[in-house]
């Protein structure tokens, strides 16, 4: 066992590289469960000795519990268990079926207020629960409207990966990037809400262009959702008014944490407190993401390894190299890249893996160099999870639940939509990173 250990850390980059590259693999390949490949990768790190196991008062620096950002964990479980319990409240139901009723059944109105709401929601909880929230929504409307869904349920996958890219709590690559840059939750808000709304109109509008000839219904059928009975949404009506202050206050406290100083992760677990209070603890544990949660900690684990090894500073001097010092050569590798790459795989590895990398080209290259290149990552990975139906997991539950409603999303009738939507956002997102910081 020594003498294994021993050959490892002579060839450790090569060792933990081989780890990361190998789940990367496995979870692209999706036959195996994506928690499980992240726990297994963590084990292999852990008994290869690439990072210590046991605490070790000499060698502390390389205790694997050091390379899990327990911000991102417990921020993550937190908006998870508020998100769960304002959601049993039926608010996020009785709101959107009153922008409908305001649409006065236009099926044009309808598409582009669906796609605005899942958006907006989608900043401020995590975009899995945005579409499981706006599907029955949008099932009910095309059935009164007698309309094809698949447009408005291609706008509403588009629109939540776009809406989760404005803020640090809408889409997980951000609160990896917001722990590991430290940023705050206005920063994100002051440095990508112009670009994202900008992307995000454009989409709406190519989507509706796109769809248009799908798009009509006859007066009697529009008139049926300005009828929508929205008395019954409110399931509890003290727990919506006690569940959206909370919330309210919660996004308070991200907003005044340049004042505050009080960290993310901690205003969110006290939101979830305060809520676990009136509520059934063991319950609402339940249907807290979990497998997220432990993939996240593999993924810390796996990356780590790689980390202590030498290998990130490795690939951070490698891309240093490729961009000959240029900080617009590098903004754009990485802006293009991240699209790119997130569309084929999970942008969470992916982002777990770059962002102790420009952390590295930080601590070289200065944070005024690097700054710019946190918010092409953040762009990149989560617009780039709408090129494919595997992009992200907003994109799989749609299609999978459209599926077992008799409606079939392929993947290539997918693509198109996809690749178009990636590509304008990522030549929006290059304009508006030369004009912002680079110019």
């Amino acid at each position: 066992m020594e003498a294994l250990q021993n050959l490892v850390q002579q060839n450790a980059i090569a060792v933990s590289a081989g780890i990361l590259i190998v789940a990367y693999i496995f979870i692209a390949w999706e036959k195996i469960s994506k928690v499980t490949i992240a726990l297994l990768g963590a084990c292999v790190t852990l008994f290869l000795g690439l990072l210590a196991a046991d605490k070790d008062i000499n060698d502390l620096a390389h205790y694997f519990t050091n390379y899990i950002d327990f911000n991102v964990i417990f921020l993550l479980v937190a908006m998870m268990i508020i998100v769960h319990i304002t959601s049993n409240s039926g608010v996020f139901k009785w709101l959107a079926n009153e922008m409908l009723k305001l649409t006065k059944g236009k099926p044009i109105l309808v598409l582009t207020s669906l796609a605005i709401f899942t958006a907006v929601v989608s900043a401020f909880l995590d975009n899995v629960t945005t579409v499981i929230l706006v599907m029955p929504i949008t099932f009910a409307a095309c059935k009164k409207l007698d309309v094809n869904p698949i447009p408005f349920l291609i706008s509403e996958i588009l629109c939540s990966n776009i809406g989760g890219t404005a803020t640090l709590i809408g889409d997980p690559p951000n609160i990896i990037i917001g722990s590991a840059a430290g940023f705050s939750f206005m920063d994100f808000v002051r440095e990508l809400t112009l670009i994202v709304v900008i992307i995000m109109a454009v989409t709406v509008a190519i989507m509706v262009a796109f769809f248009k000839k799908d798009l009509k219904s006859t007066p009697e059928k529009m008139a049926e959702i300005t009828k929508i009975d929205n008395s019954d949404s409110i399931t509890d009506k003290n727990l919506a008014i006690r569940s959206v202050i909370v919330l309210m206050l919660v996004i308070l406290g991200f907003v005044t944490h340049d004042i505050t100083h009080i960290p993310t992760f901690l205003i969110a677990m006290i939101g979830a407190s305060f809520l676990l209070i009136f509520e059934k603890p063991h319950k609402v544990l339940m249907e807290v993401e979990w497998n997220t949660i432990f993939f996240f900690i593999g993924l810390f684990i796996i990356v780590g390894g790689l980390e202590a090894s030498g290998g990130i500073s490795l690939m951070a001097k490698w891309l240093l190299n490729v961009a000959q010092g240029s900080q617009e050569t590098m903004a754009m590798i990485i802006l293009w890249a991240s699209g790119i790459l997130s569309g084929i795989i999970d942008n969470i590895p992916y982002t777990a893996t770059m962002a102790p990398m420009l952390a590295t080209i930080q601590s070289i290259e200065g944070a005024e160099y690097t700054h710019p290149l946190w918010w092409c990552l953040s762009l990149g990975a989560c617009l780039g999870g709408n090129m494919t139906i595997i992009g992200a997991a907003a994109n799989v539950i749609v299609c999978e639940t459209a599926n077992k409603q008799g409606i079939k999303i392929s993947f290539m009738g997918y693509l198109k939509y996809g690749v178009i939507s990636v590509l304008i956002s990522l030549i929006l997102s290059t304009i508006y990173i030369h004009f912002r910081y680079l110019a």
